[in-house]
């Protein structure tokens, strides 16, 4: 399993970058200051990449980056609200192969992550009893699936897995999907559903080399056959 080091100050940020990359099958170490930093990097097994806050409470991450890059062989993503091209350039003067804004999503920071990886060549990154797990970004609504590939969902579909990923594989049932799916003053029922199930169907199929793992369990309901997380 690869091995994430995230150093970041700020909790919330700290805790759903972590969340989300441990969801997409890394293992990750959190430091809040460069100080555990240091310390974290002591520890086995080393970090294959270092995502690194420019701006910690007791020191700089430029300066920092520069100190990982002397004593330790692994990439450095620099994560910082600073993005305009004097700062971007001495991020990488300082040896960061990566620079990003603090806006950028967490799908890009994965992003980020892999093809680091592959310019490496290091492994790619979720371990290999998470490979054929998807997740759901409830942040950007789309549908992350195991080779990567990113699906777009309506309101609709996005509600319509929501509901299957809370199931983890259990079935939900036919009427509880059409109840939860209905909108006030309009008419949804059973035909409707089954529409955006062959809807989704297609989109999968059409956008990944994957089949669905969206199954009917006929008489009953839906379900949901692959590993799935919620991000």
């Amino acid at each position: 399993m690869t091995h994430i080091l995230i150093v970041e100050d700020e909790p919330r940020l700290r805790q759903d970058l972590g969340d989300f990359l441990e969801l997409r099958g890394f293992e990750v170490t959190a430091a809040a200051t460069a100080r555990d930093m240091r310390a974290a990097l002591k520890d086995a097994p080393p970090p294959a990449i270092v995502i690194l806050d420019v701006g910690l409470p007791d020191g700089n991450g430029f300066d920092l980056a520069g100190e990982i890059r002397a004593g330790h062989d692994c990439g450095i993503i620099m994560l910082t609200a600073f993005g305009d091209s004097a700062d971007r350039v001495r991020g990488y003067d300082s040896g960061a192969d990566i620079y990003l804004v603090k806006h950028s999503s967490l799908r890009e920071i994965e992003a980020a992550i892999r093809s680091l990886l592959r310019r490496t060549g290091t492994s790619r990154g979720p371990a290999d009893d998470g490979k054929d797990r998807w997740v759901l970004d409830t942040a950007n609504w789309t549908m992350i699936a195991p080779d990567g590939q990113a699906l777009r969902l309506t309101a609709t579909e996005f509600a319509f897995l929501h509901l299957l990923c809370k199931r983890q594989g259990a079935v939900c049932p036919r009427d509880e999907l059409v109840a939860a799916l209905a909108r006030p003053g309009g008419h949804f029922d059973h035909r409707h559903l089954d529409a955006v199930v062959s809807r989704l169907r297609r989109k999968f199929e059409r956008t990944t080399s994957l089949p669905s793992a969206i199954k009917v369990v006929y008489g009953i309901g839906y379900t949901f056959t692959a590993p799935i997380a919620v991000a």
